[in-house]
């Protein structure tokens, strides 16, 4: 379905794509495989402001799928960093948020604290970063909530786009790749 969606986009004239979820780049190849304009990963662009920070190794916070399967740690990897993900517990607590509060627009402070001690048995654990790997996380938690620094992928992910679009609208050429600091994708082993 999001394949057709984006062979639609280029019909209609899009020159980058973007998919502005983290959890659906699950199917990322299979959308950038349908279409022949680039799609800007947000794992690519997460790892690329990783790594200008000197970040070594991030935790990841995001969905069950986004944290559990290997689509979005494998990719970041790719760029040479060092993944980290929550406790099963963790992982649990972190997700239930984001569908049964953040999802519904709900943001409660026990959440963002429930999120904070998270983030410091990640930084317990070795984490230099800490990933929000989920649009919806930056409902809750900043910078201000982590002694180490976050990376807020929605906004880097939209930052990424608007530096490809401004870039090729002052140049006047239409390009076909990412963004130059964005690296190109790492070869992902079949899920």
């Amino acid at each position: 379905m999001l394949a057709d969606v984006a062979r639609g986009l280029v019909a209609g004239g899009a020159e980058l794509l973007l998919l502005c979820t983290n959890t659906m780049h699950l199917v990322a190849d299979q959308v950038q495989a349908a279409v022949p304009v680039p799609l800007l990963h947000v794992a690519d662009v997460t790892a690329a402001a990783v790594r200008r920070e000197g970040v070594a190794t991030v935790g990841l916070l995001g969905t069950a799928f986004t944290m559990e399967q290997a689509f979005y740690r494998d990719r970041l990897e790719g760029h040479g960093l060092r993944v980290l993900v929550p406790d099963a517990e963790d992982r649990a607590e972190v997700h239930r948020v984001i569908y049964d509060e953040l999802c519904r627009g709900v943001v409660r402070e026990e959440s963002r604290q429930a999120y904070r001690e998270v983030i410091a048995r990640l930084v317990a654990a070795g984490a230099q970063g800490v990933v929000l790997g989920c649009t919806e996380i930056e409902l809750l938690v900043g910078a201000t909530d982590s002694p180490v620094p976050v990376f807020p992928t929605t906004r880097l992910h939209v930052e990424a786009a608007l530096d490809v679009a401004l870039d090729r609208a002052l140049d006047g050429t239409p390009e076909t790749a990412p963004a130059a600091d964005v690296a190109p994708a790492p070869e992902a082993p079949p899920s």
